[in-house]
């Protein structure tokens, strides 16, 4: 096993999403700091080779073909993780979707597919796992984006759902703040991975690579550390991750992140320092 002095040693982790980009990098990212690692998405083939990449680092994976959209598949991932290991530590919701287009010109099963799995599906997982987080006073991580802040032009389905994950995940803060379960929001600008291969509109699938191809983005490795040193800091707010090129940016507007520990809280409105890691 890993031999590393760190707080995520020993923790057992569920990442949907896990068979690419930021899903896939966290995973690794938790799996080298030690924790145990479920791997969940419908890409069967992709979480066998993430999963021998991890085993032959010496880390532990559990490979789980699950779709997040189904409810019967979301209980019986949330079942095998803890019948394989007892309990559940973290949750990092990641699963999602981004399928860009002018609201005038969107397909409706564009939009249906992005509520369902960016919003609907991030909220059922939530909500299978919360009895088992509550227990072990542990934490939930949920993937926005700028977009769940900022609404740009043809991103109108799209930051519907992610305002909606950020909604969802401040009122859930708020619920569960006195158990001493965290909840974290992490909103990335422009990510370079597989998420612009499904936008159906071909005028706005041709910009996104046109500004990929004219900027140096953030890779799913860089949100996958990150997401390894998540401050426990309680309602921080503070400057997220941006590419290179457009320090603190997106379209001129900042993109912010919110922690929340509880053990450190007084109310649902109070701050503290920025200290601690994603687990306890």
């Amino acid at each position: 096993m890993i031999s590393v002095p760190s707080a995520l040693a020993g923790k057992l982790a569920l990442v949907t999403g896990a068979s690419s980009g930021i899903g896939e990098a966290t995973a690794a990212a938790l799996a080298a700091a030690g924790a145990k690692v479920a791997i969940a998405a419908r890409r069967a083939d992709r979480l066998e080779a993430l999963a021998a990449r991890i085993e032959m680092a010496g880390g532990a994976a559990l490979r789980i073909e699950a779709d997040v959209t189904s409810n019967d598949d979301v209980t019986d991932m949330v079942d095998k993780v803890v019948a394989e290991w007892g309990r559940l530590d973290i949750l990092v919701n990641n699963a999602g979707v981004m399928l860009l287009s002018p609201a005038a010109e969107a397909v409706l099963d564009d939009w249906r597919r992005m509520v369902e799995l960016n919003l609907l599906a991030l909220m059922g997982v939530t909500k299978a796992a919360l009895p088992h987080l509550r227990a072990a006073k542990g934490h939930i991580v949920n993937v926005s984006s700028v977009a769940g802040r900022v609404a740009n032009p043809g991103a109108s389905g799209y930051a519907a759902t992610k305002f909606g994950v950020v909604g969802f995940s401040e009122s859930l803060r708020r619920e569960v703040y006195a158990d001493k379960v965290r909840v974290t929001v992490i909103e990335p600008g422009l990510v370079r991975t597989e998420l612009g291969d499904h936008i159906t509109n071909p005028a706005f699938k041709a910009d996104l690579d046109k500004r990929l191809a004219a900027m140096e983005a953030l890779r799913g490795h860089c949100r996958g550390h990150s997401l390894r040193r998540e401050p426990a800091a309680t309602r921080q707010r503070q400057r997220d991750r941006h590419p290179p090129d457009r320090p603190g940016t997106m379209n001129g507007v900042g993109s912010f992140r919110y922690a929340s520990n509880p053990a450190r809280r007084k109310s649902p409105h109070s701050s503290t320092s920025r200290d601690g890691s994603l687990a306890r």
